[in-house]
């Protein structure tokens, strides 16, 4: 059952095969036995797992499941659960207890999943290898030598590594897509403001997005239906029909052979995704996913996207700007940690701050509050803006040539832990062909497309139109169909 698709765990809920409570058993099992080397997960509680997937089994009794009642979800512990303890990776929450949920756990419970746990991630959705957790670094389930990738490193593993069936991320500037790259799995980040932000602790609000993390596109498809949707009490989301993110592949079927279900499918090739700082075992892995997309029957056209160099360095100035306003919040005084000992209320703050943030969240607020500061927010912010606004312009001019680009996830393989915690530019890096996805709001996916170096999982990124999830998914989906790299999980 652990290496089930969602729809096949439905299916065999639903025909009495097996009960939610044997189902969640089974994987809270497993993770007692593998967690303790992999670290995917902060917070377990098996009794409250447990009452949960005895609550999905009456629903099923009673004949009101859905696609989704009774399966097991692990959801990163960046969105806040009512009774949970939400620690986002950081001493400065490590004893908060949320008191409400974020309408995505609010719409998983009312889907009828059951919640595993937490799940492990960098501290404050900031890292792109999972190194800068205050409750330590997660191990990629193919080599635990391997960092997996960040800032949803928990959640990947624990889906890599069958802890889970599925499981939630997000998504500031590839920390959905990196990490499901660098574990073999699928991940979406949709368009911005197509998942509501409410109740999920901001990193950067103009860039963060809530996605799912599973084997298939199809998993994903599945689970972006319950998340998505318009939410009043989220200032920044989208007003808009209700759509079925399964409806092109419930369209298009099977592949049979000698079909072409992507006939006519424009794919396009950034030649800046294929240029300098592209591994080789990689970029080999790629090539070959896009010629399998060629026999499926899509056409593939040489784009470019000229200002995707700038895209790094204005994610930098933006995000860590965001990020400065963000955390002024966790002062102490309210609730998350508070110094023990301080003089007075301004000793309070300074001392609660620099005990309760790590090295990296420092890093970014100092960045942050700099670049904002009166005589810099010209000459850095409101540039980067500028910048921000041409990428996205780039992607407005490829969408004429081309339904869907196409290209590496990471530029790279899952690297070892420790190989780039003392460099963070050549960590900031390993976002290069992320970043611009969040900058523009588009959507944009990784799915497994070989393996490279050391038999390391290589991801395949695709990126959509504003509102192009369906047509992504499908085309996922149709390259699942004729491969098997999504079925592929790590020897534990």
């Amino acid at each position: 059952m652990i290496n089930a698709s969602l729809k096949e765990l439905s299916a065999a809920l639903a025909g009495k095969q097996l009960s939610s409570v044997e189902l969640t058993t089974l994987f809270l099992d497993r993770i007692g036995k593998l967690n303790p080397a992999l670290n995917a997960f902060i917070t377990l509680d098996a009794e409250k797992s447990l009452s949960m997937a005895r609550e999905a089994d009456h629903r099923l009794a009673r004949g009101e499941g859905g696609p989704l009642t009774g399966i097991p979800v692990a959801h990163k512990d960046i969105f806040c659960a009512e009774g949970w303890l939400t620690t986002c990776g950081s001493k400065m929450l490590s004893n908060f207890v949320s008191p409400y949920d974020a309408t995505v756990i609010e719409r998983f419970k009312a889907a009828g999943t059951v919640t595993l746990g937490k799940t492990n991630m960098d501290e404050f959705a900031m890292g792109s290898s999972n190194e800068t957790s205050f409750y330590g670094p997660v191990r990629n389930p193919w080599d635990t030598a391997a960092v997996p990738g960040g800032s949803s490193g928990g959640s990947a593993a624990a889906v890599s590594a069958r802890l889970t069936p599925a499981a939630t991320g997000t998504d500031t500037g590839g920390s959905i897509r990196q990490p499901a790259a660098l574990c073999g799995l699928t991940g979406l980040k949709p368009t911005y403001g197509v998942v509501s932000r409410y109740g999920m602790i901001a990193f950067a609000s103009s860039l963060d997005q809530a996605g799912p993390m599973a084997k298939s596109a199809e998993d994903c498809a599945l689970l972006l239906n319950a998340m998505a949707g318009f939410d009043a009490r989220d200032s920044t989301s989208l007003e808009r029909p209700t759509e079925d993110y399964t409806r092109e592949i419930n369209a298009h079927g099977s592949t049979r052979d000698g079909d072409k279900p992507l006939a006519g499918l424009r794919i396009g090739l950034p030649k800046e995704f294929f240029a300098e700082g592209l591994s080789a075992d990689v970029a080999q892995a790629v090539e070959d996913a896009i010629a399998a997309y060629r026999k499926l029957g899509a056409i593939t056209v040489d784009i470019s996207l000229p200002n995707m160099k700038l895209s790094v360095p204005a994610y930098y100035v933006i995000a860590p700007a965001e990020a400065s306003s963000n955390l002024s919040r966790f002062d102490g005084v309210r609730y998350g940690w508070r110094a023990p000992q301080y003089g007075d209320l301004t000793d309070m703050y300074c001392k609660s701050r620099a005990q309760g943030f790590g090295a990296e969240v420092k890093r970014r607020i100092l960045i942050g509050t700099y670049v904002l500061s009166h005589g810099y927010y010209d000459a850095y912010y409101l540039q980067a803006q500028r910048i921000r606004r041409l990428i996205a312009q780039d992607f407005v001019a490829a969408f004429r040539q081309c339904d869907l680009i196409m290209g590496p996830t990471s530029p790279s393989v899952a690297f070892d832990l420790g190989d780039k915690a003392g460099d963070p530019v050549q960590m900031y890096l390993s976002d290069i062909y992320t970043i611009a996805v969040n900058l523009a709001g588009l959507p944009g996916m990784s799915i497994p497309c070989g393996t490279g170096a050391r038999g390391r999982p290589v991801g395949l990124q695709i990126i959509g139109d504003y509102f192009g999830e369906a047509r992504m998914l499908n085309a996922a989906h149709q390259y699942q169909l004729a491969t098997d790299w999504h079925r592929r999980a790590p020897a534990l």
